[in-house]
């Protein structure tokens, strides 16, 4: 065979091409081959072969192919030649022969499609001409696809996508543009000059937004065939990073989840559509750095898990579809294999990734004797201090935080990160925020709000939540400078306008600013502060948070003295001198300030105590009466008795302490199975209804937090805070009422109401001691030995580990079923393999209905069978986890991140 006149490049892995069958001779034209009359005789062998040569290098066949066409005989040969001949010769089909007509038309269509409207005839001719250039790409010679690339037919294909109108985008038009994307894909060249493209894939993924099925379904199997060739993965993911902004999605991949999770009411284009969603979804999990990364493999598939794709499989179950159905099941082989070899990295069988408290607990195994477990504590203290509160501010820095954490995992040695690289342009700041464009020293940095200071000594710039603002500030020469809040005014109103040379202050400076501050958060003049303290503040204008912050600046007898011997200066005094002289005049201010606090925060307390109080008396209760949990007391004791047998045996009892013991009691065949575990198996098989105890010990968690010394003396407090009300109540009726004085009559009908539901509480506590102190009798525990919280506790523990335990075992019975379901599906698979291979070989070979590589891929894709065993995909993967158990699973080390 003569060497080829043009290199090409290869694709990563073609799995349709890897069986030892003969290659099959795929080519498709316009009209099919037939046995012509030649118009001339066939030319000498040499002749021939040149003329072939040139034929077949116009075809652009791979190298198997080119092998079996030059196989063919001398005669075949010729009337190929022929037949291609007169199909390029064609007088009907010279006009339209170069892709001038086309790119023409194209462009002609994009401009008129704004300012016309077409009707359904004229829309049908459109869509023709798109259909036409679309075979044209397919079955003309390389001449064709080359002049194409040189006229720069694939920007007149991108720029029309990007051009439609809403009508265009949802008829047969788009299918057919994204269907010329692929055929142009499935030329060698085409296919390099498509992924060189710096936006063609992006473009590409944008009809991923329109509601036409066929499009979707086209696009879906462009981007997963796209996965596997080289250089295209990564391409892949930044076009989903691409499209979730275009489409404003939450994350990337949100759209296809709704998709496969959406009924659309018509059972083939459903199938058809979620069946590339799934193909799609196991070559962007599988290819590319997923042939050979299991930290990769697993970062991708807990993006799909945290959005919910687990239960959407379980429900495509129903299409019963072979083909669906083929590619749900790949996804859960691979998603098995991956949790299995993440668990061996923890020497155990499998690692439940939605409890954070295993994972925590296998972190902290593995790293308690190593260097790195001071870190992990320091992370650990500094996540107490992280946000988290809802709100905008707060989830973007525990985003930054698991984005660290991504780039850290996935980098390679190099520090380069094969997804997009999740730290790039991102702002813990509120959106709208941009730095200064020079950069400033450190020591110029100050923390402010937005606004202008005056004074013009320097200027900064200066940092906040809320943006970079521009503030000349004046830096005093002594002393220190405070930046007022938001919301207490300007520095003028605050601090400057008091300190006036002609101001008279005689208290502290320090406690007078702060004063002052309180006073402008309150907004009221001294008179109005007076008026609401003598009227027990009806109109509620004093707020629990500001009377607790008025009672710290209660005037104190050295501050009386002082502002009694310049009572006559008044006018001069400052603000915070002529408060606290003003407040000095309210006869008792300090006990009507603390009667008025206490009666506004009464409410408050006892809503906080008495659902403790309710808990321990509910709980005392529960335990008490459940048979349930009377049942697995039994249940307990007798497996007890069983396993101690001889002296230790034949207990009548035990410490409720004892409990949960039964927790570390583990198997000595499979040490992940404990004697909860098994407890539970008998329950489920003997005495299923005791599986639901939760229901009977519902206040047990609750009870459990609650620690009896502390509530007592959160009573002790509230009945002080009563006796001392009263006391003032019979002071200030000793005494001549001033004019506007209402503290009698309000605090009078106060103590009637208070001390009614004071006596209630107490007497329920009293209640809730005397159940509780039963309830340690009942379990055979000393009175006074042990505290709700630490008796409720046991329980609480309990409870936590049975349902954690039945967790366990759903997991392990569902991992059963999936494996037995896997073993069926391989056997299967390898049956049909078989049978199509043995079919394959009695037919000897057939024309492919789709040609060239990209095709091939495509369609190997939509089957599945690009996943079966036996792909080079499979064996990559096989072979990595070998190689990772073989060296006995160590972690790669980590290099430096980039961010």
């Amino acid at each position: 065979m003569p060497p080829r006149k043009r290199t090409r490049p290869t694709l990563g892995f073609l799995c349709c091409f890897s069986s030892s069958e003969p290659p099959e001779i795929n080519l498709k034209d316009s009209v099919p081959l037939q046995l012509l009359e030649f118009s001339a005789p066939m030319p000498p062998e040499e002749e021939l072969h040149a003329r072939f040569s040139e034929l077949v290098d116009e075809l652009d066949l791979t190298d198997k192919n080119r092998e079996a066409m030059f196989a063919l005989p001398a005669e075949k040969k010729w009337q190929i030649y022929c037949s291609k001949k007169k199909e390029q010769e064609d007088p009907n089909k010279l006009a339209t022969s170069w892709p001038d007509y086309y790119i023409d038309r194209i462009n002609s269509m994009a401009a008129m499609q704004t300012l016309f409207a077409f009707d359904e005839d004229e829309m049908e001719m459109r869509n023709k001409v798109v259909e036409d250039l679309k075979t044209a790409l397919r079955t003309q010679p390389m001449r064709f696809v080359t002049r194409f690339i040189e006229l720069d037919g694939l920007t007149c294909l991108l720029n029309f996508l990007k051009s439609m109108d809403y009508e265009t985008s949802e008829s047969r038009i788009h299918t057919s543009i994204i269907g010329c994307i692929k055929a142009l894909m499935n030329n060698s060249q085409g296919r390099a000059h498509v992924l060189a493209h710096p936006q063609s894939i992006n473009t590409i993924s944008q009809s991923l937004r329109q509601d036409n099925i066929k499009t979707k379904v086209a696009v879906l199997e462009i981007l997963g065939a796209v996965c596997l060739v080289p250089d295209g993965h990564k391409k892949v993911l930044q076009a989903m990073v691409h499209y979730q902004k275009y489409a404003a999605e939450r994350t990337r991949f949100q759209s296809l989840l709704n998709e496969l999770d959406r009924s659309t009411g018509h059972y083939r284009d459903e199938v058809n559509l979620k069946t590339a969603i799934m193909s799609f979804i196991n070559a962007v999990l599988n290819a590319g750095v997923g042939e050979d990364s299991l930290e990769f493999r697993l970062h991708l598939r807990y993006e799909f898990l945290m959005l919910g794709i687990q239960p959407v499989i379980e429900k495509l179950r129903a299409h019963d579809n072979a083909t669906l159905d083929r590619h749900l099941d790949f996804f859960e082989i691979v998603r098995n294999e991956d949790e299995l070899e993440l668990a061996k990295r923890f020497d155990i069988t499998h690692v439940d990734t939605k409890s954070a408290g295993q994972m925590f607990e296998l972190i902290k195994k593995k790293l308690s004797n190593t260097d790195a477990y001071t870190h992990l504590l320091s992370i650990l203290q500094h996540c107490l201090q992280m946000p988290y509160k809802r709100g905008a501010g707060s989830i973007q820095q525990w985003q930054l935080l698991d984005r660290i954490l991504q780039q850290i995992v996935l980098q390679d040695e190099k520090g380069e990160n094969p997804d997009v690289s999740p730290l790039d342009n991102f702002n813990t700041l509120e959106q709208g925020t941009e730095p200064p464009t020079a950069p400033q020293a450190p020591q110029h940095w100050l923390p402010t709000t937005p606004g202008v200071c005056s004074g013009c000594v320097c200027v900064h710039y200066c940092v906040c939540a809320l943006g970079w603002v521009k503030c000349r500030a004046q830096i005093p020469s002594m002393g220190y400078h405070t930046w007022p809040h938001k919301e207490t005014g300007s520095t003028d109103d605050l601090y400057v306008s008091s300190r006036k040379v002609k101001e008279l202050s005689v208290i502290d400076g320090r406690r007078a600013q702060n004063c002052v501050i309180l006073l402008s958060k309150l907004k009221m003049s001294n008179e109005e502060i007076k008026r609401a303290i003598l009227e027990m503040d009806e109109r509620e204008e004093l707020a629990k948070d500001m009377l607790e912050q008025l009672l710290k600046f209660v005037p104190e007898k050295s501050d009386i003295d002082l502002l009694e011997e310049h009572k006559y200066e008044l006018e001069r005094m400052a603000r915070a001198d002529r408060f606290l002289f003003e407040m000095s005049r309210i006869d008792h201010y300090q006990q009507r300030l603390q009667s008025l606090f206490f009666k506004k925060k009464f409410a408050e307390r006892l809503a906080e105590i008495k659902p403790k109080v309710e808990a321990i008396l509910c709980a005392s209760r529960e335990v008490m009466r459940s048979k349930r949990l009377t049942q697995v007391l039994e249940v307990v004791l007798a497996f007890g008795n069983f396993m101690n047998k001889g002296q230790r045996g034949n207990a009548y009892g035990f410490k409720v302490s004892s409990l949960n013991k039964i927790i570390d009691t583990k198997s000595s065949i499979d040490r992940n199975i404990t004697m909860l575990h098994y407890l539970i198996m008998i329950f489920e098989k003997n005495y299923p209804d005791i599986l639901n105890i939760q229901q009977d010990l519902a206040t047990v968690p609750e009870a459990a937090k609650v620690n009896l010394a502390e509530l007592e003396k959160e009573v002790f407090v509230i009945r002080s805070g009563l006796k001392a009300l009263e006391a003032e109540l019979r002071y200030q009726q000793s005494r001549a009422c001033d004019r506007g004085d209402k503290f009698v009559p309000v605090v009078s009908d106060f103590i009637t109401v208070a001390s009614f539901s004071f006596s209630e509480l107490e007497e329920l506590l009293a209640e809730a001691k005397d159940k509780f102190s039963k309830s340690l009798k009942h379990f055979g525990e000393e009175e006074g030995c042990m505290q709700p919280d630490e008796f409720f506790g046991i329980f609480d523990i309990f409870l936590q580990s049975f349902s954690e335990a039945r967790h366990d075992l759903e997991n392990m019975q569902r991992r059963k079923e999936e494996e037995e379901r896997r073993m069926r599906m391989e056997a299967m698979l390898k049956d049909q393999r078989e049978r199509e291979k043995r079919a394959k070989k009695s037919t000897g070979g057939s024309v492919s209905e789709e040609v060239g590589e990209f095709d091939d891929l495509v369609s190997a894709l939509r089957s599945g069978e690009v996943f079966d065993k036996d792909s080079k995909l499979k064996r990559n993967r096989k072979r990595s986890v070998n190689q990772l158990v073989d060296g006995g699973g160590r972690e790669r080390p980590v290099t430096k991140v980039n961010y």
